[in-house]
């Protein structure tokens, strides 16, 4: 990623990816992907499959995760406008097990998010659209998904948008609480 800049967080494994952006007059070239950079950071990941969607101001997709064997590890970007991003640590051998991490993410600020297997992941839209391309290291099997419940009060998550404006499907509200949820990493 031409002098990708690797930001660390207090989980292992979850970072923030800064990648280098040249512009001038005519826009701007980035590289937001490149194996090798990756790679010199020991970061071994192939990714198999990209994923797109596009949502309005007040969509909230989450928290969802994939069981193993097909668990996923992701790279998340917004192509367009601005996203709150909030993964949850499922992976009990680490210390920060059952802990969160939220950060804006925009397409302004071209930093992504990678999540390593077994973390619960799921976002909101801030802005008035926005569009988020992800990339996984294993396909979707809707026989190994799962998910916790967005507004479980013992994650105390600020979505940053009033709940009579969040919009989520009735899957997401019927997803069971933190500690009713069953996933294994």
């Amino acid at each position: 990623m031409s002098g990708v800049k690797l930001v660390r967080t207090k989980f292992e494994g979850l970072y923030i990816l800064e990648p280098t952006v040249f512009g001038d007059a005519r826009g701007y070239f980035m590289e937001s992907y490149n194996y090798r950079e990756l790679q010199a950071h020991n970061i071994n990941v192939n990714f198999v499959q990209d994923n797109q969607s596009k949502s309005s101001r007040g969509v909230l997709r989450g928290l969802h995760f994939q069981n193993a064997p097909h668990a996923q590890t992701k790279l998340i970007r917004v192509l367009h406008g601005a996203i709150l991003d909030v993964v949850l640590d499922l992976r009990r051998d680490q210390k920060t097990f059952g802990q969160t991490f939220a950060k804006e993410f925009s397409s302004e600020s071209n930093q992504q998010l990678l999540v390593p297997k077994g973390f619960a992941h799921g976002f909101i839209v801030l802005s008035e659209s926005a569009e988020i391309l992800y990339k996984t290291d294993d396909y979707h099997y809707p026989e190994t998904e799962g998910g916790i419940l967005y507004n479980d009060p013992a994650l105390g998550l600020d979505w940053r948008i009033a709940d009579h404006e969040i919009i989520v499907l009735d899957r997401d509200k019927n997803h069971p609480l933190f500690e009713n949820a069953k996933f294994r990493f």
